[in-house]
């Protein structure tokens, strides 16, 4: 069975859109489009070689697989070598051609396409990028490893790893490393149900006994001007 991998850049407030370039993803009128560029050093590569490993398909969403499509095939890097050899599975509607070599439709519903996939005998699958097709993984709780590459700065508006579908889960920490330019890079692996607990203590105040009341009521009124 396939293990599902996603390794993603991302800022402080959790946004992953236009990594690479000013022109890669200017959906919504995002403006910062090549903000990895200037935190990139040694370490940062060596450490993303290291995260996305030497075993592993790709699994792309539609714009990712465009983007990479009219750009890897052209490279004779070692990444570019790379990605042109293995195969590429990508969940895309019939309006985008699968014009690189080794690339394969997955049709249907994401998470039931992806689920499938992972049943086969195979290398692991590794996403880059792809926001949309991340948020319907996770939301199906099909990703079994994040290498999040933690850039600091704070974007605002664009396309972010997580959203309100995601499943609850926690995530076991496996290895973190920061670089020389402040970008921390840092491995989870899925853990199990989240776990919760509390600093409250077993005796709470009148006071406290008051403000949980109050908010009780709260939550079934129209929703306060201050919070």
């Amino acid at each position: 069975m396939r293990r599902v991998r996603a390794a993603t850049f991302i800022s402080l407030d959790g946004v992953m859109q236009a990594p690479g370039g000013p022109t890669e993803d200017p959906t919504g009128g995002f403006r910062f489009g090549g903000w990895v560029a200037p935190f990139w050093d040694d370490t940062v590569g060596s450490l993303m070689g290291e995260a996305m490993g030497e075993d592993y398909d790709l699994l792309l969403g539609r714009r990712t697989y465009e983007i990479f499509a009219a750009y890897w095939p052209f490279m004779d890097d070692e990444i570019g070598r790379k990605f042109n050899a293995v195969e590429k599975y990508v969940v895309a509607g019939p309006d985008t051609p699968m014009t690189w070599a080794g690339s394969h439709r997955l049709e249907g519903d994401v998470a039931n396409a992806v689920r499938k996939l992972k049943q086969t005998e195979g290398r692991d699958l590794l996403i880059q990028g792809s926001s949309e097709m991340v948020h319907a993984l996770l939301a199906a709780d099909l990703i079994d490893e994040l290498t999040v590459l933690t850039f600091p700065l704070v974007l605002g508006k664009g396309k972010r790893l997580f959203d309100d579908r995601s499943q609850p889960h926690a995530w076991t920490m496996k290895k973190t490393h920061p670089s020389q330019t402040g970008v921390v890079i840092t491995r989870y692996e899925r853990g199990g149900e989240v776990p919760t607990g509390s600093f409250g203590g077993d005796d709470p105040s009148e006071a406290e006994l008051a403000r949980r009341a109050r908010w009780a009521r709260e939550a079934h009124e129209a929703p306060a001007e201050w919070s």
